[in-house]
Order: C-alpha cells, then structure tokens, then sequence
C-alpha cells in the first residue's frame, strides 16, 4: 500500500495478525479497528486482509476521518505462562 506524495516511494505497511481456528484462518489490523477478514488458508487470509485494508482506509478518507498510522514496531511471540 503505498502513500505520500505522488511520485514518492513511500511505503504504509500495517500490521497484520492472522490465527488459525479449527475451521479456517482468520486475521485482524490492530492498528485499524473492526478491520478482519477470514479465509481457508493463510495465503487466502492475506490477500483478503490487504483488501479489507485498502477498502477501510478508502472509506476512512471518504468519511473525512482520521487514518491512524501503522505502528512503529511489532512483536511476535507465545503467550507465557504465570509462574506461581
């Protein structure tokens, strides 16, 4: 996805998280709320996802509102568990 100035080699590129549930894959921009999308692969949830980004920030800037920035950082791991 890319923003800026036209003629500018700038690149947005948001977060995406993408689980897998028993039935399909499923994936959510954290840095855009209510943006999700599902599909039955990985590959699938992607490229749905980068859809759904595109089309939420269209309607974002068509409803005049704020179009959050991507975060700056990112990070992956497991959840631990407490010590006790």
């Amino acid at each position: 996805m890319r923003e800026g100035k036209p003629g500018a080699q700038s690149a947005t590129a948001y977060t995406i998280v993408v689980e897998e549930t028993p039935r399909n894959f499923t994936a959510y921009a954290p840095d855009l709320p209510g943006c999700v999308a599902t599909g039955s692969t990985r590959d699938d949830v992607v490229r749905e996802m980068l859809s759904a980004i595109a089309m939420h920030i269209e309607s974002l800037r068509e409803h005049s509102e704020l179009v959050p920035a991507p975060s700056d950082t990112a990070q992956a791991g497991r959840p631990t568990q407490p010590s006790g």
